[in-house]
């Protein structure tokens, strides 16, 4: 008998990535703007506990969309390597690990997220610490996730300039769109960097922010249409 080998299409790959992106994008603006900063309160870990112990279930709601993130980031990764390996295997396998790396940290974090829903459930074994205790913990839980999604967004940024790359190399995206996401991976790098370098970071976040946060909105979301609509659909040599 004869074994039947199935193989994932370019096109159906980027259809995949695409529809990852767009489903990303929303659970991770909800995550993070909605239930992060709208429960956290930088500097006050009694109102930061409060918030969470108040509106749990928010809080596992949030828990849960960057669970679904992490999923589908390693899904993601697959579904580009798959739509660009043809182009330069090497550079898109490494693409694939760069985006990979990023995706355990972020699953490192989420950890500590369900840390902190074990710390505010109200459980007999937490009588063995007071109030104090567990807001510092929460806190402390809280930070953790930070520190590990910063990390992560290094590799994070690295593997959008490698993509943009992949990108010019297919010649099959608009080279815009390549440099707007060659861009949107450097701000990621140089936030990280900056974050970890600066000590008086704070004073200077909000510029980080739109910094990293216009590349690379408009360069994501664009990248999720152009996977959606148009990637994919040539063969390598630009055959239609």
């Amino acid at each position: 008998m004869t074994a039947r080998v199935s193989h994932t299409s370019p096109r159906q790959a980027a259809i995949l990535a695409g529809m990852g992106y767009l489903i990303i994008f929303v659970l991770a603006m909800f995550a993070n703007f909605v239930v992060r900063e709208g429960l956290i309160e930088p500097g006050d870990a009694a109102a930061t506990y409060a918030n969470i112990a108040a509106d749990q279930g928010l809080f596992r709601a949030g828990t849960v969309s960057f669970l679904i993130v992490f999923v589908l980031d390693v899904l993601i990764a697959w579904a580009l390597y798959v739509l660009f390996k043809g182009y330069d295997r090497d550079l898109s396998l490494l693409a694939a690990w760069l985006r990979l790396t990023y995706t355990v940290l972020l699953g490192v974090a989420v950890v500590f997220m369900v840390g902190v829903i074990g710390l505010v459930s109200g459980a007999e074994h937490l009588a063995a610490f007071d109030q104090a205790q567990l807001e510092a913990l929460v806190t402390i839980l809280m930070n953790a996730f930070d520190h590990a999604w910063l990390v992560g967004l290094a590799c994070f940024g690295v593997h959008l300039v490698a993509l943009a790359y992949l990108m010019l190399a297919s010649d099959t995206a608009p080279r815009l769109l390549a440099f707007v996401v060659a861009l949107a991976g450097l701000a990621y790098v140089v936030d990280t960097a900056a974050n970890i370098l600066l000590v008086s970071y704070e004073e200077y976040a909000s510029y980080f922010l739109m910094m990293v946060a216009a590349p690379s909105i408009i360069g994501e979301m664009w990248l999720a249409f152009w996977l959606l609509l148009r990637a994919g659909k040539e063969t390598v040599g630009g055959t239609t």
